[in-house]
């Protein structure tokens, strides 16, 4: 594979969609498609994003919040679109978006989004630089900017409940309406 010679990139040089028919064997016990195939499929987009962004190998660090919004039916079409939103030294965060359309109606259902953190490697499993992304529109800018805070907020959940600074006490008023019960020994 030819390495990228190039400092930085259009974002739109990596961005893909992909369409997918769903088949009854993507289904659940319920007849909707199951979740798992579809984070399979975010995966795969994700890894196929990154991959053309940084011109490596990528691996999944990190899933960010996938919310199930909409069920979606055997028989709809499933399209897939990433787009890589934030560029670190090795990573790329990889901006998903879910959405099912109903052949014979034409509706279009949002059904999730999520982000994908993706960490370029070489052929030895070591991680390695990527190109960062130009970016030329102020979508494109807040992308960027929510990456970095939605970083900076994990590293503070993080450090908060390390097991070494947790402070119980501190906490407790959270569990008076929830459905625990607290029995220490």
């Amino acid at each position: 594979m030819t390495k990228n010679k190039t400092n930085f990139k259009h974002i739109s040089e990596s961005q893909l969609m992909i369409t997918e028919l769903m088949l009854p064997s993507h289904s659940n016990f319920s007849g909707k498609i199951h979740g798992g195939h579809i984070l399979n499929l975010m995966d795969q987009i994700a890894f196929a994003c990154a991959s053309k962004h940084s011109g490596y190998y990528c691996v999944t660090a990190s899933v960010n919040k996938v919310d199930f919004l909409n069920p979606i039916e055997v028989g709809e079409l499933l399209t897939l679109k990433a787009s890589v939103n934030y560029t670190g030294r090795t990573s790329m965060v990889v901006g998903l978006r879910v959405t099912s359309e109903n052949i014979r109606t034409g509706k279009i259902k949002h059904c999730n989004s999520s982000y994908f953190t993706m960490v370029a490697k070489d052929d030895d499993g070591k991680s390695v630089p990527v190109p960062g992304i130009i970016l030329t529109s102020e979508e494109s800018i807040r992308r960027f900017a929510r990456s970095i805070v939605r970083q900076q907020h994990s590293k503070k959940r993080t450090s908060r409940f390390n097991e070494e600074s947790f402070n119980m006490e501190e906490y407790m008023h959270l569990f008076e309406d929830s459905n625990s019960k607290i029995e220490l020994k």
